[in-house]
């Protein structure tokens, strides 16, 4: 099991004619890693956005696309991007009718499983995700599993659109609801964190701006060391904690009120959720 990110190197191949049904965040952030990457053209792509305000946002900030309804939208299309709520998946199937076939279909709609998706959409040529919301900042942490239609370059494919917006893991279908719990709930348990930390920093004497930026570079530039020294966190922990210390005394604290405990129980909770979901 392997992670990619958009600089793996390798020649990328190009998306073609794309339709992307629902232009909200994630649909606009998988456009601008595609873009960025070179994958595709925004004359290559049709967006279908019923909303109005969101619809102004892709004519400001890419004219070059075209907004169009879903049958435009489906006429030429190489890959399908869903971008919907898990509840409009099957209205959407409907009213493409039968001209989904011959299309590698992505869809990012949460807890919506394969089974479903490849009768819906009466094709097995679907890829299913779950991609997380740093993606909207290029930092994206996806993972992805294939119906048994797809082809290998299907999944080559999938896996540079979703490595544009930060890294891809391909996994089996059973582990996507841990995936949920994990990366795709986990930016709301970070964010925690970093208002705990920061509110912290305020009970300790610090005001809140200066406690809130202390707060966020900590947790960013840790994130970043444990991923470019590749040590484990409890080293890089150990490091911090001298003894009879400042940290030591702090993890102890955190310890006493179940921190870890808490972590592990949020994860698996959304990852109970999202199967009850699926």
């Amino acid at each position: 099991m392997t992670a990619t990110s958009g600089n793996h190197g390798s020649e990328p191949t190009r998306v073609g004619k794309l339709g992307l049904v629902g232009g909200g965040k994630m649909g606009q952030a998988l456009l601008r890693g595609l873009l960025a990457a070179g994958l595709v053209r925004e004359e290559d792509v049709n967006v279908v956005e019923p909303h109005e305000a969101t619809a102004d946002w892709w004519r400001e900030n890419h004219p070059g696309c075209n907004l169009s309804d879903l049958s435009s939208a489906l006429k030429g299309a190489q890959v399908v991007i869903l971008a919907v709520k898990p509840d409009m998946v099957s209205q959407v199937a409907s009213q493409g009718a039968d001209r989904w076939g011959g299309k590698l279909i992505l869809s990012v709609a949460a807890g919506t499983k394969l089974a479903k998706l490849t009768q819906w959409f009466g094709t097995d040529r679907v890829i299913r995700t779950m991609p997380n919301t740093p993606a909207l900042v290029g930092r994206g942490a996806a993972a992805f599993c294939c119906a048994a239609g797809t082809k290998p370059e299907d999944q080559r494919l999938a896996n540079q659109i979703l490595s544009a917006v930060g890294i891809a893991i391909e996994v089996s279908e059973k582990q996507l609801d841990a995936v949920t719990g994990l990366s795709g709930s986990g930016p709301a348990y970070v964010c925690m964190l970093i208002e705990a930390l920061a509110d912290g920093g305020v009970a300790a004497g610090l005001p809140r701006e200066t406690s809130m930026l202390l707060a966020t570079q900590t947790v960013l530039g840790t994130a970043q060391m444990v991923k470019e020294t590749g040590q484990h966190p409890a080293a890089l922990k150990d490091a911090v904690a001298s003894p009879g210390g400042t940290t030591i005394a702090g993890i102890r604290a955190l310890e006493q009120n179940g921190f870890r405990s808490a972590l592990i129980e949020a994860v698996a909770a959304a990852a109970g959720r999202a199967a009850e979901l699926g």
